[in-house]
């Protein structure tokens, strides 16, 4: 430490070496067994031959071109899909009916290849029309993906009262429940607050807050609080910055832990970890190949379930065959060739990413908290909390790129002067658009401060 003080010429130790995350975090130059905390492990076996599911995202706004790309993606190494759905073709695979969605999944064995759903407000509904494809094969992995609170949060507004949203979702998953055995039911995720621009801890405790709010609507419509836990799947958003993105799967564990603890269950997560669209780039878009890797890498070595990683085209537009591949072939060479899965909790004893666990954990549970000291999350939200939290540290991060403390490679540093934009789809979204069922309930429309997805790059990108 005599020779550090030396060498920093006057310096303060902490102003020189130290590292603040957006979160507030505190990261250390060096660890030692001093540094270390007590984190409990997920040592669970896993598949080596298959340590987590690889799931690609499908949608194009065509359902018979959208067949042929999930299609190819499970047979070229894809273990299952998520299809986003928009009838309207703008945002997803144009499905307004089950014979749309059967269009769409025309060849998918279901019995097999667990199919999962992005539907927003029409999440109910697409459930039906999977439920009703399924042919009520008990041990069809389907994952529902209900999740009425991140529509709301980033639409800023619900066709009817949310919490109407939430109990309609939450009759219809105990239903399917019955039939579906296997099938997941709700997803409790952050994603909103991240891809908004706000930080670690932030997307963490609005992901607890969902959980807890989606087990006890399961719970009014019948479910025990063990099965209701059971059935509900944790998201988790990944960048580029591998270490803190280990330590969010990692913290994700440690806060289900204690919240089905304080519920008085014992039941293991189930964590679907995705890259984050806010930190891709369009120009010098094959630099996005190495976000998408270190996401993928976080999540594997974290020990997420599931991983999906975007097309490195996706901020310019959809993605075309080689795209696909690409995303595809980035999980399997992390799976198959680098051994990611070989090991349970690799970074556990590492004195650095047990504190930062711990640290995001901790601070985390204290955000989770002033929500449900707020009223919960549905109150959260329309309070704007939760908004005015993350439009904070979105113009703090904003700020570390514009001066430069943080770099983009190929748009902030690095610029490219012979970058050739890739090749995307660009189909016509109004030629496959359908009419879609009324989402609406009865009742008052519910509002709340939107959670707009941002794009760090673009505001540098036209420079």
């Amino acid at each position: 430490m005599a020779l550090v003080e030396k060498t920093l010429k006057g310096q303060s130790f902490d102003d020189a070496l130290t590292v603040k995350t957006p979160d507030g975090l505190t990261i250390q130059p060096l660890y030692t067994a001093e540094d270390g905390v007590a984190v409990a492990r997920d040592l669970r076996a896993r598949d080596p031959d298959r340590p987590w599911d690889l799931r690609t995202r499908a949608a194009h706004p065509d359902p018979l071109h959208t067949a042929k790309d999930v299609l190819t993606d499970l047979e070229n190494g894809a273990a299952s899909v998520l299809l986003q759905i928009d009838p309207a073709g703008v945002n997803g695979v144009a499905v307004g009916s089950a014979d749309d969605l059967s269009n769409a999944l025309s060849g998918v064995m279901l019995d097999l290849a667990p199919v999962a759903l992005d539907a927003g407000y029409l999440g109910p509904k697409a459930a039906d029309w999977l439920g009703a494809l399924a042919k009520a094969a008990p041990n069809a992995p389907l994952a529902f993906h209900l999740d009425p609170l991140t529509a709301f949060a980033q639409s800023g507004a619900s066709p009817g009262p949310i919490e109407s949203h939430v109990f309609s979702a939450a009759t219809v998953g105990s239903r399917l429940a019955q039939t579906y055995v296997r099938a997941s039911l709700f997803l409790a995720t952050g994603r909103a607050a991240y891809e908004a621009g706000g930080s670690n801890t932030e997307e963490l405790a609005m992901m607890a807050a969902s959980a807890l709010a989606y087990a006890k609507a399961l719970v009014r419509q019948g479910l025990s609080m063990e099965d209701a836990f059971g059935r509900i799947v944790l998201g988790v958003s990944l960048d580029g910055e591998y270490f803190t993105g280990v330590a969010k799967v990692r913290a994700a564990k440690a806060i289900w832990a204690r919240l089905a603890q304080a519920c008085g269950v014992t039941v293991p997560p189930t964590i679907e970890a995705r890259s984050s669209r806010r930190m891709l780039a369009k120009a010098d878009a094959w630099t996005n190949l190495l976000r998408l890797t270190s996401a993928g890498f976080a999540g594997a070595v974290g020990g997420a379930d599931v991983i999906l990683l975007d097309a490195f085209t996706d901020a310019i537009g959809l993605p075309t065959a080689f795209a696909r591949r690409q995303a595809r072939n980035t999980q399997l060479v992390l799976m198959e060739e680098s051994n990611l899965g070989r090991v349970a909790d690799p970074a556990g004893g590492a004195w650095y990413l047990d504190s930062l666990t711990d640290q995001m954990a901790r601070a985390a549970w204290d955000g989770f908290q002033a929500i449900e000291g707020a009223g919960g999350i549905v109150k959260a939200l329309e309070s704007g909390l939760i908004a005015d939290a993350v439009a904070k540290t979105c113009d703090a991060q904003q700020a570390d790129f514009a001066d430069k403390s943080r770099k983009i490679l190929g748009v902030t540093v690095f610029l490219n002067a012979d970058d050739k934009t890739p090749e995307v789809e660009t189909p016509d979204a109004a030629a496959f658009a359908v009419a879609g069922p009324d989402v609406r309930l009865p009742g008052p429309d519910s509002h709340c401060p939107a959670l707009t997805p941002v794009r760090f790059a673009a505001a540098f990108e036209g420079a």
